[in-house]
């Protein structure tokens, strides 16, 4: 069956997600997990690469201004929505802390190395254009 969405932001987050798993992979990420949730948070991507795991957050946003054409040293005009990455308020961190431990646990991982990192994309759904920007060992 297929995924219902119930918002517009859950399809461009969905459409961000497989974008992020194909740019990871791309980078020689192993994807070992996707959305993993538990009542008190979700991850929504667990990959690992060169022994080490990664729990990554993924933030979407539809900016088609982003990819249209621009005069040299013109930045794009997106009012709001070119810093996504902002949106990782500290109860977002601790939330995301508590299922990270959560995880390692459960799988038996408490020795492994990891680190937290954040995928932003940046889409264009109408041209079928996206831009990943990557945020890398955030602090929990």
């Amino acid at each position: 069956m297929p995924k219902v969405f119930t918002s517009e932001t859950q399809k461009t987050g969905e459409i961000g997600e497989n974008i992020a798993v194909k740019f990871l992979m791309k980078h020689g990420f192993l994807i070992l997990d996707r959305n993993y949730t538990k009542k008190w948070g979700e991850i929504d991507i667990i990959a690992e690469k060169e022994n080490k795991l990664y729990f990554i957050e993924v933030k979407s946003v539809s900016t088609p201004s982003l990819f249209l054409p621009l005069a040299k040293g013109e930045m794009p005009k997106a009012e709001g929505v070119l810093r996504p990455e902002e949106n990782m308020h500290p109860w977002k961190l601790k939330r995301m802390s508590r299922t990270i431990q959560t995880y390692l646990l459960s799988k038996k991982l408490e020795e492994k190395a990891w680190q937290v990192d954040l995928l932003v994309v940046f889409l264009d759904i109408e041209n079928k254009k996206a831009k990943v920007k990557v945020v890398s060992d955030i602090i929990l």
